[in-house]
């Protein structure tokens, strides 16, 4: 699949698969400027790209298992969604869920995204058919 992209910054690093397409579903996205973040502060980090999605895809945006792990870095809208009509920068929101201060880099693999196609709903007012679960929530399966 061909997509439009965009340098914002000049030293914008396209997406890119660290193994491939054929090993990793996500491609890492990279910080364009350093930002410190404190412990409990969610900061917007620029990636210095825009894109152009075709109708009928969008592209989400998650977590770097490593910065979770290693820094207790996530993405605190995960997966964040970056729908087709969007044409501004992708900057992502990082949350430090860690105690002490932690700083993204320029050039620092920042989180990872995902291509995928979604299906367009037209909703069908109407009654709804039974089910063997019918209302039943939160806990209902008994696990």
């Amino acid at each position: 699949m061909r997509i439009s992209i965009q340098r914002l910054h000049p030293n914008a690093m396209l997406p890119l698969y660290a193994h491939g397409p054929d090993e990793d579903a996500g491609m890492d996205l990279h910080a364009v400027e350093a930002v410190t973040l404190a412990p409990g502060e969610p900061r917007l980090v620029p990636t210095g790209i825009a894109i152009a999605l075709p109708p009928g895809f969008e592209a989400q945006v998650r977590p770097r298992s490593g910065l979770a792990l290693r820094h207790a870095i996530t993405i605190p809208n995960a997966p964040a969604t970056i729908d087709p009509g969007y044409r501004g920068e992708i900057r992502v929101i990082l949350l430090n869920l860690g105690s002490a201060a932690y700083t993204i880099e320029p050039g620092d693999r920042i989180a990872q995204m995902i291509v995928s196609r979604y299906e367009t709903v037209e909703w069908v007012e109407q009654e709804l058919g039974d089910s063997r679960r019918g209302a039943g929530g939160f806990g209902s399966s008994g696990r």
